[in-house]
């Protein structure tokens, strides 16, 4: 089994008890472990895999609660780093009567956004295996820095490279900047997740086939387009297809992305597939879309509860829906 390394930001999200107000009406609020590349992590280890977080939070109440909830559901903790500088990072999140979100960030700047190029180490990618890492920590010049290296030692070390931008454009200063600074390491990622709406964002086109060929041209070996109730759309060089998702009664979308990816990831870490060899992934119909709807199965379990990560499924559970 590949290890499986997520990279990026781990924050403490405030979700809504009840659906249907806007942050400026909710009344109460649930504390719940988030951040995109934090589910991820634990997306990977509650299915069973070899899941390492690298990040870092705040020496505080929510850090040291963060880091708990890790080693609990089986994320190695070795490069996870408390910062005295910082606090970890809040968000406040609302949701609609359909489990969409609207969130609202304190992070001026939160600890995720300090962890520094100095402090992400080459011995992490000696073992090989699979580097995800999202768009959040480009937003800042020092953790900036410290993705880009990640990046690049990764592909150094030969390691599958998966990238799951979760744009938030509130965190950018401009879309534009947003744009450039993602598309920037897109020649770098083997396996590209992004929304419908990012796709349409990334490659300013409505026409989906036409952004994933251009996305296809800049390098990345698999696109990926999820798309909530309908399902994720595939494309690679040689196919494509459409997986559909499993019906199911939405209470919170939040974490669904990253559960899809976990899922996938899950998937790749059990396989033989690597970054020399992945050209046998791409042409394999029927091995690309079990992987895929097994994907899929990860994100609809996730939107029937609320929060991230208390929502994210064992493999029991998706192998249960996978088999009817």
């Amino acid at each position: 089994m590949k290890k499986v390394i997520s990279f990026g930001e781990a924050l403490i999200d405030f979700v809504p008890t009840e659906n249907g107000f806007p942050l400026s009406q909710v009344e109460k609020f649930k504390r719940a472990p988030g951040g995109a590349p934090a589910n991820v992590a634990v997306a990977v280890a509650k299915l069973g895999g070899n899941s390492y977080f690298a990040g870092k939070v705040g020496d505080d109440s929510f850090g040291y609660f963060l880091a708990s909830v890790f080693k609990e559901h089986g994320v190695h903790t070795d490069y996870l780093i408390f910062s005295m500088e910082a606090k970890t990072g809040l968000a406040f999140v609302s949701l609609k009567d359909d489990g969409e979100r609207d969130f609202l960030f304190y992070r001026n700047p939160s600890a995720d956004l300090l962890f520094s190029a100095e402090e992400v180490k080459h011995s992490w990618f000696e073992e090989g295996g699979i580097f995800h890492f999202g768009s959040n920590t480009l937003t800042s010049p020092v953790c900036k820095e410290a993705t880009i290296k990640g990046v690049q030692l990764a592909k150094k070390a030969g390691l599958l490279i998966s990238f799951d931008p979760n744009i938030r454009l509130s965190l950018w200063h401009a879309a534009e900047e947003a744009r450039n600074g993602i598309c920037s390491l897109l020649s770098a990622v083997d396996i590209l997740k992004v929304s419908e709406e990012e796709c349409q964002f990334l490659m300013e086109t409505k026409d989906e086939r036409e952004a994933a060929n251009r996305l296809l041209g800049k390098g990345v070996s698999l696109v990926i387009v999820t798309k909530g109730r309908e399902g994720a759309t595939y494309y690679t060089k040689e196919i494509s297809g459409e997986i559909p998702i499993p019906c199911v009664e939405v209470v919170d979308t939040t974490g669904a992305g990253d559960a899809f990816v976990g899922g996938l990831l899950y998937q790749l870490s059990l396989s033989d597939i690597n970054k020399r060899n992945i050209d046998v992934l791409l042409g394999d119909r029927d091995r690309l879309e079990f992987m895929i709807r097994f994907s899929n199965i990860c994100g609809g379990i996730t939107v029937t509860g609320r929060g991230a990560i208390p929502s994210l499924p064992t493999i029991e559970e998706v192998y249960k829906l996978l088999t009817n």
